[in-house]
């Protein structure tokens, strides 16, 4: 209870990681604290491969997603191998296009054999290609983070569980199964726990288990510049998929799923939810070879607006939140990293304001 450090990290996912990264780089006295261990598979941060993509449904990303994309560079160059992969990307829908952002653009059915040969969208969709899409390495870049944030200095401890947090006279103090630290500030990046740790905000997050399949590799249909990114908007949900790039095999998945508890460990995939999605990827790829496909089981955390909280608890300016989630948050990492970094540093993001706690926490 004597030491004071500069700031205590909450979550060794994707954004916790980052967050820890990028302020030891910075110089900071760096504690983060993860309740599972490496590699575990109880949160949203494990898999091999995640999507990269500008097309964004409103323009105020923009900024958020350049600063992404400038961030994998920043870590490939730091780790002397990209972890970004373009593919391109092909994204469907029913109706008017809400995709946009770079050089994102609607192509009529005809540029479809074009830009993705091994593709087959829905008759009477529209899509948006997205020249920029691709594959971000997922597991090596939490490695990654991890790794480099240890090396700049930061102490990571993981196996500990947080049991509360208080702030008093500027210092807050971060309770735990192992005892007690005391930090300037605090960061808040426990995804899937983000309603527990925010109990101000816990009607605003909706944890949901989601499911993947992953395919074997080697397959020509299912590699650039044959296959991208890609996703179909289906009354059941989102459905998403990767080509197989870096190593990895294609990956589909629903960007929907039943409501789940944390606490609970999230039940393996079953037989049906994997024939379900080996079936779809066989429908929108033809030819393509499910069978020997690996399912994975995952959790979302979600906003009603599915955009991310991400900045000071109002009233607690010593505490930052860093819930990037809503499904769409592993691409964000190095950004994230950053942005949480340069809040630290008393550095203005009027970037973020989209993102503000202010439009979901209250505090006593």
């Amino acid at each position: 209870m004597t030491d004071l450090h500069d700031v205590v990290v909450l979550g060794l996912g994707i954004h916790g990681s980052a967050s820890a990264y990028e302020l030891a780089s910075r110089g900071h006295d760096v504690v983060a604290i993860e309740r599972f261990a490496p590699g575990h598979e109880r949160g949203s941060s494990h898999g091999e491969t995640r999507m990269v993509r500008r097309a964004y449904p409103h323009p105020v990303w923009n900024e958020l997603v350049d600063r992404a994309y400038r961030g994998w560079a920043r870590w490939g160059t730091a780790a002397g191998t990209p972890f970004l992969h373009t593919t391109g990307g092909l994204y469907g829908h029913r109706g008017e296009p809400t995709m946009q952002g770079g050089s994102s653009l609607p192509v009529d059915t005809a540029s479809w054999s074009t830009l993705a040969p091994s593709l087959r969208l829905p008759e009477g969709y529209g899509a948006v290609h997205d020249p920029d899409a691709g594959v971000v390495e997922a597991a090596r870049a939490l490695a990654f983070a991890q790794s480099s944030a240890a090396t700049a200095g930061a102490e990571l401890r993981f196996g500990e569980t947080v049991t509360g947090w208080d702030v008093e006279d500027g210092i807050v103090t971060i309770r735990t199964d192992l005892g007690s630290v005391r930090a300037r500030r605090l960061v808040l990046a426990g995804g899937a726990w983000a309603a527990r740790l925010l109990p101000g905000a816990a009607d605003f997050f909706e944890v949901l288990r989601i499911v993947t399949l992953t395919v074997p590799t080697g397959q020509a249909v299912a590699r650039p510049p044959a296959l991208g990114c890609f996703s179909v908007d289906l009354p059941e949900g989102l459905v998403f998929g990767l080509p197989e790039a870096a190593g990895a095999g294609a990956k589909i998945g629903i960007d929907a799923g039943p409501v789940w508890d944390p606490e609970v460990p999230v039940a393996p995939p079953t037989d049906a939810e994997t024939a379900h999605l080996a079936g779809l990827l066989e429908r929108f790829v033809p030819g393509i070879q499910t069978e020997g496909g690996v399912a994975t089981a995952c959790l979302y955390t979600m906003t009603p607006d599915k955009r991310f909280v991400v900045g000071p608890l109002p009233g607690q300016p010593e505490v930052l939140v860093a819930a990037a989630c809503s499904g769409h948050g592993f691409k964000f990492g190095p950004a994230i990293g950053e942005a949480v970094a340069d809040l630290v540093d008393g550095i203005d993001r009027a970037d973020l304001d989209f993102c503000s706690p202010a439009r979901t926490v209250t505090t006593a």
